[in-house]
C-alpha cells in the first residue's frame, strides 16, 4: 500500500510567518494544561494547509510529535461509523427505518433472539445513529463493565461485542426507542455489527476498503489496549498523575492504568476504537463537509440529514453537534486522549488531538475549542498548496498564500 499522507509530511512544512501567532497560542495552551503532546491539522477549501505537532509523542524518550503520529480518536470513531452506515443506505443496502432486532430485523441471528424487553423490536438504524435506542447511563455503560458482563453471561475475559450486546438484551430498556436522547456507545457498537452483517466483512476491513483506502487513507486502524501492542507510529498516552489503578479489562486479578489495560480499545471499535493522525481524519472530513471545493463521498441530502439542527441538537448523525449556522463539531475523550474536530462555515476544517488527560478531564473541550478558534482566526492568509499532495515543496517563502475572506 502507498505511504500514508501523514508519513510524507513534517512539522517544518507548516512553518510560516502567517501561522506564527497560531503556533504560539497552541504552544501556550499545551504548556498551561500540561499536555505532553498535541497535533493539529487545518484544511482550507479541501486543501491541507497546516499539519503540526507540539510537545512529545513520548516524553520519556524525548520523541517529538510529528504530523505522522497517530492518536486514539475515541468518539470521533462514531462519525466514521455513521458515514459507513449512510454510505450503505445510499447504496440501497439498508434504510434509516430498518429494524435492528427481531425476526424481521438485521441482527435476527439466534444469539440475539433472547431479549427481555419486546420494545427492542422497534429499534431502528436511525435510533442507533441518533442515540435514541432505549438505553441510558442508569446501569452504567456495559462496554466499560467487562467483568460484570463476563460474570453474568458466564463467558471468559476479554468479552466480545456479542457478549456485551447479549448482556444488554437481558435488561429492560430505560425508555421506549425514539422517545428520548441518551448518549450511547452501545448503539454505535450495534451499528458496527450491522455493518458486518450487511457487508459480510469485518467492520474495520469494510471501513478501510470502502471508505478510507479510496480516499488515499492508509494509516487508520482500530487501536489496542496495551502499550506493548501500540502501532509503530502511535503516541504514548498519559493520565493525571496519581490516578488509581483499575482492574485490567482482560483479567480478574491484574491491575493496569486506565490508559493501558483499563479500557479495551478494540472492543470500543465502531463506538470509539480508531487511531489516526489529524491529517488523515481531515482527509475523510473534507469528503463529507458539504463544501464544493473537493468532491464528497455522500450526496448533499445525506450530509444535510447528518447535520440538520432541529429544535434540539439531538437530530445530528455522527457529529456531536451543529449550530444551525454552518459550524459542526465532533469530540472524542478517553482516559489519556482527547480530540476535537470542527467544520467551520467558511471552508476551514480543523482538528486537534492530545495524548494526555488534563486535570480538567472532559471539560477540557471547552478550553480547547476556545483556544483553537482563536488560533485559527489569527491566520489571515493560508498557503495555496495542498499538503495532501505527495509532491509537496517545502515552502521557503510565503508567496503561495491565499487570503481568508
Amino acid at each position: 500500500e502507498p505511504a500514508s499522507i501523514s508519513r510524507r509530511i513534517h512539522n517544518h512544512m507548516s512553518s510560516f510567518e502567517e501561522t506564527k501567532q497560531m503556533d504560539k497560542i497552541i504552544s501556550s495552551f499545551v504548556k498551561r494544561y500540561k499536555v505532553k503532546g498535541a497535533s493539529v491539522a487545518v484544511t482550507k477549501d479541501g486543501r491541507l494547509v497546516y499539519a503540526k505537532g507540539f510537545g512529545y509523542a513520548n516524553e520519556e524518550e524525548a520523541e517529538e510529535v510529528e504530523p505522522g503520529h497517530v492518536f486514539r480518536i475515541a468518539s470521533i470513531s462514531k462519525l466514521i461509523t455513521a458515514v459507513a452506515i449512510m454510505h450503505l443506505i445510499e447504496e440501497g443496502k439498508l434504510a434509516l427505518d430498518s429494524r435492528v432486532f427481531g425476526s424481521e430485523g438485521i441482527l435476527n441471528d439466534d444469539k440475539y433472539s433472547d431479549y427481555k424487553d419486546r420494545r427492542v423490536e422497534n429499534i431502528t438504524i436511525q435510533h442507533l445513529l441518533e442515540h435514541k435506542g432505549g438505553w441510558s447511563k442508569y446501569y452504567g455503560d456495559p462496554i466499560f463493565m467487562p467483568h460484570v458482563v463476563a460474570r453474568k453471561m458466564k463467558v471468559s475475559l476479554p468479552v466480545s461485542s456479542e457478549d456485551v450486546i447479549r448482556y444488554t438484551l437481558t435488561r429492560k430498556l430505560s425508555y421506549t426507542p425514539g422517545t428520548r436522547y441518551s448518549y450511547s456507545n452501545l448503539g454505535y457498537m450495534l451499528l458496527g455489527e450491522v455493518i458486518e452483517k450487511i457487508t459480510g466483512m469485518g467492520y474495520e476491513d469494510y471501513v478501510k476498503f470502502s471508505l478510507l483506502n479510496p480516499l488515499g487513507i492508509w494509516d487508520m486502524q482500530i487501536g489496542k489496549g496495551y502499550y506493548e501492542e501500540k502501532a509503530a507510529n502511535e503516541v504514548k498516552y498519559y493520565e493525571v498523575v496519581g490516578e488509581q489503578k483499575v482492574l485490567a479489562f482482560d483479567s480478574y486479578d491484574s491491575y493496569g492504568s486506565r490508559v493501558y489495560g483499563g479500557n479495551d480499545i478494540s472492543l470500543l471499535g465502531a463506538a470509539g476504537g480508531w487511531i489516526a493522525s489529524p491529517a488523515e481524519v481531515l482527509k475523510l472530513t473534507v469528503a463529507i463537509d458539504g463544501f464544493n471545493s473537493s468532491p464528497d463521498i455522500l450526496i448533499p441530502e445525506t450530509i444535510e440529514k447528518m447535520t440538520r439542527s432541529g429544535r434540539s441538537r439531538h437530530n445530528v448523525i455522527g457529529w456531536k453537534g451543529t449550530d444551525g449556522r454552518g459550524t459542526w463539531w465532533r469530540t472524542g475523550t478517553l482516559t489519556g486522549s482527547s480530540a476535537l474536530m470542527v467544520r467551520q462555515s467558511n471552508g476551514i476544517n480543523w482538528i486537534i488531538m492530545m495524548n494526555t488527560t488534563t486535570w480538567k478531564k472532559s471539560k477540557i473541550h471547552r478550553e480547547t475549542s476556545r483556544t483553537m478558534f482563536r488560533a485559527v482566526n489569527t491566520v489571515r492568509r493560508w498557503p495555496e498548496f495542498d499538503l495532501f499532495d505527495q509532491q509537496v515543496p517545502t515552502p521557503i517563502h510565503s508567496n503561495f498564500l491565499t487570503r481568508v475572506d
